[in-house]
């Protein structure tokens, strides 16, 4: 088996898969082969490491060359000081020493950033950001989901920063004394615009429970004052948490990706909130777009880590 430097090798890891996709480096938009197995990390960290090593060495041996450098985009982050993992969902990786382990495992040289981090690199590179400003300087990656998340890319790199944890937007205090966030503050961007924060909003606000898409649905019916609510909050808290990204970043592109960006609002009526906080006399000129590579973006993105 040959071993080259010539293509771009990534591995997005996740909690439920593992993708790996080998990218040409001449024209990183050409996928040479994508591959993803089950990530099984209930076995934990072990395990996890045992799957990457055995994915990695499935496309090695389909392509007949086994990679030099591999880029991972990780469900936490990789603390600089330490050298070990924090503030991963998966928790067994928390605390483990994954960059070095990896690089043993697989016997190259590799390269760890939150899959955060990954989507705003991939939509910079590869993605939406070439239709509105190919060669933008500063691009903001928002996640808007489940969770909400944040990745920075600067010059066309990932900005990891001195604790590891450049584009963390998603843990700024947004709401005073509102719910209590896993990461120990309260109110956090995470816990008013996502996803699930909007849906408890709303079972508390109705004493109903019911889904975002049900949630919009009942919001343009306009019948349901319990869901103009929930929307309008999602909106108004919305352009507040991006007003403050532009207010410190000013960058020229903010990409959102996750459920909850799927919602075309955000990109008329929420930017037009950001009117009301930005320092800059209430004009917004920073363009916000939707992502175009999908699922894609993570590995996508791990794989340009190496680029």
């Amino acid at each position: 088996m040959k071993t080259t430097g010539g293509n771009l090798w990534g591995v997005d890891l996740g909690g439920t898969k593992i993708e790996c996709a080998v990218l040409d480096r001449q024209d990183p938009t050409r996928v040479i082969m994508r591959k993803r197995i089950d990530t099984e990390a209930s076995k934990g960290y072990t395990h996890i490491l045992q799957q990457v090593k055995r994915l990695v060495d499935e496309v090695a041996t389909e392509l007949n060359e086994s990679p030099v450098q591999v880029g991972f985009a990780t469900p936490g982050v990789l603390d600089p000081r330490t050298q070990t993992m924090k503030n991963c969902n998966t928790v067994c990786m928390n605390g483990q020493a994954m960059a070095s382990d990896l690089a043993v495992i697989l016997g190259c040289e590799v390269s760890l950033a939150n899959d955060a981090n990954c989507f705003a690199l991939a939509e910079t590179h590869l993605g939406a950001v070439l239709d509105v400003h190919p060669g933008a300087e500063i691009v903001f990656g928002v996640i808007m989901g489940t969770g909400v998340g944040g990745g920075l890319v600067a010059h066309g790199k990932v900005v990891k920063g001195v604790h590891g944890i450049g584009g963390e937007w998603g843990h700024n205090i947004l709401e005073e004394g509102g719910d209590p966030c896993y990461c120990g503050k309260s109110g956090c961007v995470e816990h008013v615009i996502s996803g699930p924060a909007l849906e408890l909003f709303y079972k508390r606000q109705s004493g109903q429970k019911m889904r975002m898409p049900q949630i919009m649905q009942a919001y343009f019916a306009g019948n349901d004052p319990v869901a103009l609510a929930t929307v309008d909050r999602m909106l108004e808290n919305f352009g507040r948490a991006i007003s403050t990204l532009i207010n410190v970043l000013d960058p020229d592109v903010i990409v959102i990706g996750g459920g909850v960006g799927n919602i075309d609002l955000l990109y008329t009526e929420g930017y037009n909130r950001i009117k009301k906080y930005i320092f800059n006399s209430g004009e917004v000129n920073t363009p916000i777009v939707k992502p175009k590579l999908g699922d894609s973006a993570g590995v996508f993105g791990a794989a340009m880590l190496f680029a």
